[in-house]
């Protein structure tokens, strides 16, 4: 039987063991807060200013290991979901590609999508729950049309998806194509990969999608990210903003790789999104660098956080 207590007085603390404050290890010290931002101050100034505390520090750090990644001939390696391209964010990244820092990209395929939209129409982004009703989300003619031709010509021709959209995107010369992050990639020779899962976008719905074509191309784009990731020991690769396929896609490719040989434990993985998600943080985290390397999530917009990142970079490797 349970006791109960029906009677019963406040505990009397009268003896409790304390000691010495000042003997006591502890976490936060004074001595590493920093000055506010002062007005008219460089960038630099500002990173500097940041407390030296959790993601802030984690940032620094990771702005740190891509700059020496890159100056010691590493690979960086990014993959990104398509808020990415939703939020603007492909100047930036063309910008990195042009100075070599980034050395590939693998998107899910959303992210072709909008890539395509944008280029050609230099528009984006329907509204999903008016579409819907009346069945016409995904239902853009262009978009189905252009995406699943370029898709299967490229296959034919032994090419994954994230080549042949970037390159048709840039050869065929859609109105905005310098807007386009796949033409970006593909003008600077970045390697480009996609990886789809069939039957999650909206252009599979179209009557002129091959299942053929796009598992075969994917699974092309499957096997260049393998390429680089066999590559990554004492490299970066960051996942920003895929919550399943992209984490999933790269468990599987460093199995492989470290199946058949690759020395890859000793690298630096990082998550970035607006907010946290299983699969990222086990596997591209924690469980890839469980044998060496450094695992960092940053949490936050990534309009905000990514141009803040890299901008990071830049002044490292100023």
């Amino acid at each position: 039987m349970s006791k109960k207590f029906t009677d019963i007085s406040p505990l009397n603390p009268e003896g409790v063991r304390t000691y010495d404050l000042a003997g006591r290890q502890s976490k936060v010290n004074v001595e590493t807060f920093k000055k506010p931002f002062a007005p008219g101050s460089s960038f630099a100034s500002f990173l500097d200013t940041m407390p030296a505390f959790l993601q802030a520090e984690d940032l620094k750090s990771l702005a740190s290991a891509i700059a020496k990644a890159h100056k010691n001939d590493k690979v960086v390696a990014l993959a990104m979901g398509a808020h990415n391209i939703k939020v603007g964010l492909q100047p930036l990244y063309a910008d990195l590609m042009e100075r070599g820092i980034i050395s590939s990209i693998a998107l899910n395929g959303a992210a072709i999508v909008h890539d395509f939209e944008l280029a050609f129409a230099g528009m984006s982004s329907e509204d999903v729950g008016e579409q819907l009703g009346g069945g016409q989300f995904g239902m853009a003619r262009q978009t189905g049309q252009w995406l699943n031709r370029v898709i299967l010509e490229g296959h034919q021709r032994g090419m994954g998806i994230g080549e042949a959209v970037g390159k048709a995107i840039w050869e065929e010369e859609l109105p905005h194509r310098d807007k386009s992050l796949l033409a970006a990639a593909y003008r600077t020779s970045t390697v480009a990969t996609v990886h789809v899962a069939l039957g999650t976008d909206i252009i599979h719905m179209h009557p002129s999608a091959d299942g053929e074509a796009i598992g075969g191309a994917t699974m092309t784009d499957f096997k260049k990210l393998c390429s680089v990731v066999k590559e990554l020991e004492d490299g970066v690769y960051i996942n920003i903003g895929s919550a399943v396929i992209l984490p999933e896609v790269f468990l599987k490719a460093l199995t492989l790789v470290r199946n058949l040989g690759a020395e890859v434990s000793r690298f630096t993985a990082a998550d970035m999104d607006f907010i946290r998600h299983y699969r990222p943080g086990v596997n591209v985290v924690s469980r890839p660098t469980a044998a060496g390397g450094a695992g960092y999530r940053l949490t936050g917009p990534h309009e905000i956080l990514v141009p803040l990142l890299f901008g990071a970079v830049l002044e490292q490797l100023n």
